[in-house]
C-alpha cells in the first residue's frame, strides 16, 4: 500500500488544507508542507532501503501493487514503482516540498483552494509516475491538468487567463490524442487475444498489422512532445511559465515537463519499438532544433521568466535526442537531465519570483547592480546559471555529457550541431548574471533586502543536491540502470519480477504478475 499512499498523501492533504481555510488561513500552509514532508521522508527512506537491491540485483521491479477495479472492462488500480519512477517519485517530494515554501508569503489569497490545487498537481505527477494500467495512467495525466490550470489562471500574473487557456487547449488536445491511442491499443488486444485489458504488461506483449503501430505510436507521442514540449509544439510554455506563481513555475518545470520524458521512455519505445525507430532520425532532429531554437529565442527575451522558459525548451530537446538514440549511455543522460534539469532550472524560476517580490518587475533591462545589495542571491544565481550552461562539477555537465556521448553513437552530425547549444547556452546563461546582478543599475537606488532565512532554506538544499549530482552522479545512474536496460531494449517485455519490499508489503492479485 505504500504507492497508494504516495497519492493519497497529496490528495488527503489538500482536500484538508482546503476545508480548514474557513477555521484559520494559516492552516492550508501548515497542512500541506506536512503532506509533502511526510511523502519526502518516506521517498528517500525507501531508496535508501532498495538501493542494494536496485544496483546489485537484476530485479527490475521493486513493489507491484494491483487490485481490480472495473473488471469487466479489463480496468486495474495497478501501481507499480522500478528504478525510473522511484527517482522521479522522490523529484516530486524534493520539489514540492520547496513549491510549498515558496508560496509561504506569496499566495494570500484563497490560500486554501491553491493549496488544494497545489497538492493535487503534485497528487497527480505521482500517479503518472506510478502507475500501470492505461485507464489509469490518462485518469491521472488529466488529474494535473486541471488544478495547473487554476493555479494559473487564479494566481498568475497580469495575462494569467490567456496563458491559461493555451495551456489547457494544448495539453487537452494532445492528451485527447493519446485516450484514442490507449483505446486503440485495447482493441487490439481484444482482437489478438479475446480478453479485455488495459493493464501495461500485457499491452507490452501485442504485435501490430502494418501501419497500426505507427498511428497508435503518433498518438502517445503527441501528449509527450507537447508536455515536453518539442518545437513547434512549444508556444505554450513561455506564456504559461510567465504568468504562473512561482510554485507553478517551478512545477512546471521540474515535473510536468518531466512526465513527457518519462512517457517517452516509459510508454513510446517499449510499447512500439518498430514505429520508435522508423521516426528516430526526424525525433532526433527535432530535438536538436529545440536546443538550438530555444537557446537562441532564450537569449533574446527580456522578460525573466520567459528568458528561463526558452532554456527549458533548450534543455528538453537533449531530451528528445537522447531517448531515440536508443542506447543505454543516452538513455542514462536523459534520467539525469530530467533529474537536474528540474533542480537547476526550478532554482531559477524561485529566484526569479524572489526578484519580482522585491522589484516588482521581471523586466531583466529594468534590473541590474543587484550583486552588491544582494550578494547571497547573486552567488546562488551565479551556481545555477552556471549549471543551466553545462559547467563540469554540477550535475548538468554529467546529463548532457551522458546524452553527447550516447547520440555520438547514433547519429554523429546531429551530436555536432547540438554542441553548439552548449555555446549558445554559455550567451545566454551569462546574460542573466551580467544584466541583473553585474551591470549598473537601471531602476531606484533604494536598498533590497537579501534571502530571507525561509529563502535560504529553499535555495541551499537546492545547491547542495546540484552539486552532489555534478561531482557523484553514481547513485542515480546505479538506480535507473536496470530500469534503462530494459526500456531501451533489452528484455522490455519480461513481466515484472517483485521482491517484497523491506518496508512494505507487496500485494499482487491476478493476471500473469500474480
Amino acid at each position: 500500500m505504500i504507492l497508494v499512499a504516495f497519492i493519497l498523501i497529496l490528495m488527503i492533504g489538500g482536500l484538508v488544507a482546503w476545508a480548514s481555510e474557513r477555521s484559520n488561513s494559516i492552516l492550508p500552509k501548515w497542512i500541506s508542507l506536512s503532506a509533502v514532508i511526510v511523502n519526502l521522508v518516506i521517498s528517500l527512506f525507501l531508496w535508501r532501503s532498495e538501493y542494494s537491491t536496485l544496483s546489485l540485483s537484476d530485479t527490475t521491479w521493486l513493489i507491484d501493487y494491483s487490485k481490480p477495479w472495473i473488471p469487466s472492462f479489463g480496468i486495474s488500480f495497478h501501481l507499480a514503482l522500478d528504478g525510473l519512477s522511484l527517482l522521479m517519485i522522490v523529484l516530486t517530494s524534493f520539489l514540492g516540498f520547496f513549491a510549498v515554501l515558496c508560496s509561504w508569503n506569496e499566495i494570500q489569497y484563497k490560500p486554501g483552494f491553491y493549496y488544494f490545487n497545489l497538492l493535487w498537481v503534485l497528487a497527480g505527477i505521482t500517479g503518472v509516475f506510478l502507475v500501470m494500467d492505461m485507464f489509469l495512467f490518462y485518469f491521472f495525466w488529466e488529474v494535473m491538468l486541471v488544478p495547473m490550470y487554476f493555479l494559473i489562471s487564479i494566481w498568475g500574473h497580469e495575462n494569467r487567463k490567456y496563458a491559461a487557456y493555451k495551456f489547457f487547449i494544448f495539453t487537452q488536445a494532445s492528451g485527447l490524442m493519446m485516450l484514442l491511442a490507449i483505446l486503440g491499443l485495447y482493441f487490439v488486444h481484444v482482437n489478438s487475444t479475446g480478453t479485455y485489458s488495459f493493464d501495461y504488461f500485457q499491452l507490452l506483449n501485442l504485435t501490430f498489422a502494418p501501419g497500426v503501430e505507427r498511428w497508435l505510436m503518433l498518438g502517445f507521442l503527441a501528449a509527450f512532445v507537447v508536455k515536453l514540449p518539442v518545437v513547434p509544439f512549444h508556444s505554450w510554455l513561455p506564456d504559461a511559465h510567465s504568468q504562473a506563481p512561482t510554485a507553478g513555475s517551478l512545477i512546471l518545470a521540474g515535473l510536468l515537463l518531466k512526465t513527457g520524458a518519462y512517457g517517452l521512455l516509459r510508454f513510446v519505445l517499449p510499447l512500439f519499438p518498430t514505429a520508435s525507430h522508423e521516426i528516430a532520425h526526424w525525433a532526433m532532429l527535432a530535438g536538436v532544433v529545440g536546443i538550438l531554437y530555444g537557446g537562441a529565442l532564450a537569449f533574446a527575451q527580456t522578460d525573466l521568466k520567459r528568458l528561463v522558459a526558452y532554456t527549458s525548451v533548450a534543455h528538453m530537446g537533449f531530451v528528445m535526442l537522447g531517448v531515440f538514440a536508443f542506447n543505454e549511455w543516452a538513455a542514462q543522460g536523459v534520467v539525469m537531465q530530467m533529474i537536474t534539469h528540474g533542480i537547476s532550472t526550478g532554482a531559477l524560476f524561485i529566484i526569479a519570483g524572489q526578484l519580482y517580490e522585491r522589484v516588482h518587475t521581471r523586466d531583466v533591462e529594468k534590473m541590474g547592480g543587484f550583486w552588491k545589495k544582494m550578494p547571497f542571491m547573486g552567488t546562488i544565481a551565479m551556481i545555477f546559471a552556471m549549471a543551466s550552461l553545462g559547467l563540469p562539477g554540477l550535475g548538468n555537465f554529467v546529463a548532457e555529457f551522458l546524452t553527447l556521448i550516447g547520440s555520438w553513437q547514433s547519429a554523429k552530425v546531429l551530436t555536432i550541431l547540438s554542441t553548439i547549444g552548449l555555446v549558445v547556452a554559455t550567451v545566454y546563461s551569462l546574460r542573466i548574471m551580467q544584466v541583473i546582478f553585474l551591470e549598473k543599475e537601471q531602476g531606484s537606488s533604494h536598498a533590497l533586502p537579501d534571502l530571507s532565512l525561509r529563502e535560504k532554506v529553499i535555495v541551499i538544499p537546492l545547491v547542495i543536491s546540484i552539486v552532489i549530482l555534478g561531482v557523484y552522479p553514481q547513485p542515480v545512474l546505479n538506480t535507473a540502470k536496470k530500469s534503462i536496460e530494459r526500456l531501451s531494449g533489452k528484455n522490455h517485455h519480461d513481466p515484472p519480477v517483485v521482491i517484497e519490499s523491506k518496508i512494505s508489503v507487496v500485494e499482487v492479485k491476478g493476471g500473469s504478475h500474480e
